[in-house]
């Protein structure tokens, strides 16, 4: 499918998705958001796409929504419904998506923008990118799962203070805080990132996408729930050609051939 806002390539097991409106800082509009959420519908579909990357054309990551198309809409535009239609649906097709998903920061990762950011599994920053939650300036409350992601990656009085405080996070703080997992030259961002995906791509898929989807439940289970339904998980990783293979292979002292399944 050919995209418009968004730039998406897949090869070696790796899909790239590059938001692509570099003269908004990649500011979501509405055919981005739906764009989006498409794309990592196809990746997760394609079961030749092991892991995804996405990051930002020029020099932003996205600035978040694109206020003038809200603007345009007059007074009968409803935030809570737009929402509900579009971020919500791309934040869950992320979350849910059974497959690993670096997220390359090439920019700012400004409202929205930082929400659809903190989404993604990995995220790897360039010594360039920063973090903002900017919608205390127009008088709104964070949304796209920032009070859910944030508050869980750097505790609650951190989270606030950029809630209310708009400030700009630069990578190195956003380190220091958790926001990252790495951050590295802006010349190196790419490559540290397909440095990352290579071996994830060509890594044991299901196992991955059961431990996201064993980690994204355990914020809502007791220790006993979260081992209970660690035992169902593992069973069903107990039962795939991956683990099968991974044990052949060590037994072999040799490197194991995954297929993802």
């Amino acid at each position: 499918m050919s995209y418009e806002t968004i730039l998406y390539a897949a090869s070696d097991g790796i899909a790239t998705i590059t938001l692509n409106r570099p003269d908004t800082l990649n500011a979501f509009n509405d055919q981005m958001i739906r764009e989006t959420t498409d794309a990592f519908k196809q990746a997760g579909r394609d079961s030749s796409v092991r892991c995804i990357v996405l990051t930002g054309n020029g020099r932003g990551f996205s600035s978040g929504q694109d206020l003038a198309e809200v603007q345009e809409r007059g007074d009968g535009f409803s935030i809570g419904e737009h929402l509900r239609t579009g971020y919500h649906r791309l934040i869950r097709q992320m979350v849910t998506l059974e497959k690993p998903i670096i997220g390359a920061i090439n920019g700012i990762a400004a409202g929205a923008g930082c929400g659809v950011a903190l989404a993604t599994d990995i995220r790897i920053a360039s010594e360039k990118a920063s973090f903002m939650l900017a919608f205390s300036k127009v008088g709104l409350v964070p949304d796209s799962g920032t009070n859910w992601f944030l508050p869980r990656l750097i505790g609650y009085a951190r989270a606030y203070e950029m809630a209310i405080t708009a400030d700009k996070i630069p990578a190195q703080k956003a380190l220091e805080w958790g926001m990252v997992n790495r951050v590295v030259p802006a010349d190196q961002l790419m490559e540290t990132v397909m440095a990352w995906a290579q071996p994830l791509a060509t890594g044991p898929t299901l196992a991955y996408g059961l431990t996201k989807r064993a980690m994204a439940r355990s914020w809502d289970m007791s220790l006993d729930e979260a081992l209970v339904y660690e035992a169902h998980l593992q069973e069903i990783a107990g039962r795939s050609h991956d683990y099968r293979e991974g044990v052949q292979a060590f037994l072999e002292k040799r490197a194991p051939q995954f297929k993802g399944e």
